[in-house]
């Protein structure tokens, strides 16, 4: 009776199990006592594999929510596994067209350039002695050396070397140096001369103005020559006043400084007008120990050769 009642119990679990579409192990009988049956259950009703806890995943294929690359191969598929599938796909937002690119800046406007002159041309080049690039002059003329300095200057702030001062240079150059003075911008002469001084007007005069360093040779009011010239120190000032040609010497020796001064025409003491190779060399950066010096060799032998002894000199501001 008892095996013809697990034959009954087997047959109702197998027709179970066909229902369910589940697989039944067969019943082990171990010592006469029935074992615990393990149902794995190896397929879903329509068909699809299951995977336990993932089951509910699986044959997304099957119900249309699969992820698909779409036929033009973007991978833009209608099948996105989100619960989206058969929606027509969405529109893309076209995009926004690029602006203009913008206009370039003007290049930089040039304000000197080689062969210039003038009082501007003399301010770059002092400026330019300032920050040492610029060892000559100012002579107030665009110059070769100039240029030099200008493309020094400007390859050193990583701006382009033309050797013309544009306004971006100039710029840069203001910033970095400061105003010059009257006697930077004419360290080595070309200032105007000052207007004679009344006691000039009359006579053979050497008529010299402290005020724009310069010396006129005149006669009778009218003007025949004018050099630059330097004077003595705060230390070893020149006399002013008036006074006459006292004695020339072509190739006089200070026995005072041991010193030459070539073309001397002596007027107070141990002061003269003479020419002077420091003055030539550096300018209004220097001064004498008295003397009026002359940076024109050739303008004070012209000079040398028509001043006589006893001809007057005037020294005033």
């Amino acid at each position: 009776m008892r095996i013809r009642g697990m034959r009954r119990s087997v047959a109702v679990l197998a027709a179970l199990v066909a229902v369910g579409g589940c697989t039944a192990q067969s019943v082990d009988v171990k010592n006469g006592r029935r074992q615990p049956i393990r149902i794995d259950v190896t397929a879903t009703p329509d068909g699809a594999t299951g995977s336990g806890e993932n089951g509910d995943e699986a044959g997304t294929d099957q119900k249309g929510g699969g992820s698909e690359k779409s036929d033009n191969g973007d991978g833009s598929g209608t099948g996105s596994g989100n619960g989206n599938a058969g929606k027509p796909p969405t529109a893309s937002t076209p995009s926004a067209p690029s602006p203009p690119p913008l206009p370039s800046a003007p290049p930089p406007q040039v304000l000197w350039n080689q062969g210039d002159k003038g009082l501007g041309v003399r301010e770059i080049q002092a400026r330019l002695r300032q920050v040492a690039w610029l060892f000559d002059g100012p002579t107030g003329v665009y110059d070769d050396l100039t240029v030099q300095a200008v493309k020094g200057f400007q390859g050193k702030r990583g701006l382009p070397r033309t050797g013309a001062t544009d306004s971006v240079t100039w710029a840069r150059l203001l910033g970095m140096t400061r105003e010059p003075t009257k006697w930077e911008l004419y360290a080595f002469g070309g200032q105007p001369a000052a207007q004679p001084d009344p006691r000039c007007m009359t006579g053979r005069v050497l008529c010299i103005s402290k005020t724009s360093r310069t010396l006129r040779w005149m006669i009778d009011g009218r003007t025949l020559a004018t050099v630059e010239v330097r004077f003595g120190s705060e230390y070893t000032p020149t006399r002013e006043g008036v006074f006459s040609v006292s004695f020339k010497s072509r190739h006089h020796w200070s026995t005072l400084y041991d010193t030459p001064m070539p073309y001397a025409m002596f007027f107070s003491g141990g002061q003269a007008v003479h020419y002077s190779s420091d003055f030539a060399a550096r300018g209004y950066y220097g001064a004498s120990h008295g003397c009026v010096n002359v940076r024109d060799e050739a303008k004070i032998a012209e000079l040398f050769a028509q001043v006589r002894t006893g001809d007057k000199v005037v020294v005033y501001w």
